[in-house]
């Protein structure tokens, strides 16, 4: 008789169960299967489902909901009918006074570029780029607070708890450069925008996928270097002990990842050490590229900062970069114009116009357009309604968003919302389309990329549920 030790699980179930076991059989195997189809636990770059037309992302994400009836979808009957009662009543998540009043937008709008792509006048910067852009007005979210709909954008669903996007991609391909981190947030120096570390964490993907953070004042990566110098073969004998005391325990627990995490990242902070200043170091850009990016303007100097960062590290061959806009006093949200629709958007086109605009230019000049994503959107829309005499409150059903590179179409314009743009009526593309078509052009099945959770596939675009399917009428 064959020893208790060397029967397999599968064989126990199948003596000791029968049907019971036979029917827990084909669970076990689908399992295993995916278990080893999908176990990425490195930075090693890795090959796309198929050919893909991009291989990285830039995400400038607006936090607070930029109003796209004043900014990109110009809408003449709302300003016609501006002070009457609109004759849906619409969703309002902070009640006014003002009754489901409409409210024109106080911005005039012209046609940009060859293609003439129609935008708000105060967006020169943008305009001068319109034949490089896709604008797609018919988005939609599915909440209307910040919180719930920035988690949603980012990772899907609107409760927090799965992995960002940029998890999902970093996790799927990988990294091009060993020496700096796979995905790479840069926000304000001066605080957190609205939900902050929840936009871009790995949640159950192993650790390594978390989004890190790169301050572009003061000392750019916390705790890289040590607060006492040490002289470099005391340093590689310190991490040579620390690996081998690290390896050690992980022996007693193989399946946690953040083991694995910790111990590669004590690797890639040594190799950080000596590439991180060289990529972080700017002084040998030129006047000009310091000039097109507003480094030498007070209001653009932050945001042109951390976009010109953007570019630096897509080049080094960094995966994916989140660009979180400027927070000005205090204000963690600053497209969310409750108040004044015309001075709160001044104050966010004073900062975002010019550096976006440049951005894209530059990654076209230096060929990098053609294979980098960028993404510029909010996390949904502002209503056609009144709030507080002058301001718009949220609006989840619709909302507007650019795409330029990485096989978007170029000077195209998709979807349609109302006259008055509270909805997205022709040409509807959710959260998790968008999600699908991005990792589309990353080469990227969004149904095949998944990660074995608790026993069950989990996907970003979770498809079954949301029917995200990949939006074929904005790429080339």
């Amino acid at each position: 008789m064959q020893p208790i030790s060397q029967i397999s699980r599968r064989q126990i179930l199948q003596m000791s169960g029968l049907g019971i076991g036979t029917l827990a059989l084909p669970f076990l195997q689908d399992t295993t299967r995916a278990d080893e189809s999908t176990d990425y636990n490195d930075l090693r770059a890795r090959p796309s489902h198929f050919p893909a037309k991009a291989k990285s992302v830039i995400m400038l994400l607006q936090n607070g909901g930029p109003g796209q009836m004043d900014l990109f979808d110009e809408k003449p009957e709302l300003n016609k009918h501006e002070g009457k009662i609109h004759s849906e009543k619409v969703e309002m998540f902070q009640p006014g006074s003002e009754f489901n009043t409409l409210l024109g937008s106080p911005f005039k709008f012209k046609d940009y570029g060859r293609c003439g792509m129609r935008m708000a006048e105060v967006l020169p910067h943008i305009g001068g780029v319109a034949d490089d852009l896709c604008l797609v007005r018919s988005m939609y979210n599915y909440h209307n607070n910040h919180t719930e709909s920035l988690v949603a954008f980012n990772t899907g669903r609107i409760f927090p708890g799965r992995p960002s996007l940029g998890s999902w991609i970093t996790y799927a391909l990988g990294s091009e450069n060993h020496n700096l981190p796979v995905y790479i947030v840069l926000r304000d120096p001066a605080g957190y925008n609205t939900s902050a570390t929840l936009l871009w964490q790995n949640s159950w993907l192993p650790a390594m996928y978390r989004g890190t953070e790169i301050s572009t004042s003061g000392t750019p990566i916390l705790n890289l270097n040590s607060a006492t110098p040490l002289p470099p073969e005391i340093q590689a004998d310190n991490l040579d002990l620390l690996e081998k005391l690290n390896r050690e325990h992980q022996h007693t627990f193989p399946k946690d990842s953040r083991l694995e995490a910790r111990i590669q990242n004590y690797e890639l902070a040594a190799r950080m050490q000596l590439a991180a200043g060289q990529i972080l170091n700017i002084k040998n850009e030129t006047q000009a590229t310091r000039d097109a990016y507003g480094l030498e303007k007070p209001a653009t100097r932050g945001y042109g900062l951390r976009c010109l960062m953007a570019r630096r590290m897509v080049e080094a061959g960094v995966r994916f970069v989140q660009v979180f806009p400027d927070v000005i006093n205090g204000g963690t949200q600053v497209w969310d114009s409750h108040g004044n629709v015309k001075t709160q958007n001044e104050t966010c086109f004073a900062f975002a116009d010019q550096p976006t605009a440049a951005l894209i230019s530059d990654l076209k000049q230096r060929g990098l357009l053609d294979d980098t994503i960028v993404i510029w959107s909010g996390e949904f829309g502002r209503l056609p309604v009144s709030q507080n005499g002058s301001g718009r409150d949220h609006n989840r059903n619709a909302f507007s968003l650019l795409l330029a590179g990485g096989g978007f179409k170029a000077g195209h314009v998709h979807g349609i919302t109302d006259e008055v743009g509270y909805r997205a009526v022709e040409g509807r593309v959710s959260v998790n389309d968008l999600h699908a078509t991005l990792l589309h052009q990353l080469g990227l099945d969004h149904d095949k990329l998944a990660f074995v959770h608790h026993g069950r596939p989990e996907s970003l675009t979770d498809s079954v549920v949301t029917n995200a399917s990949v939006v074929n009428d904005i790429v080339a």
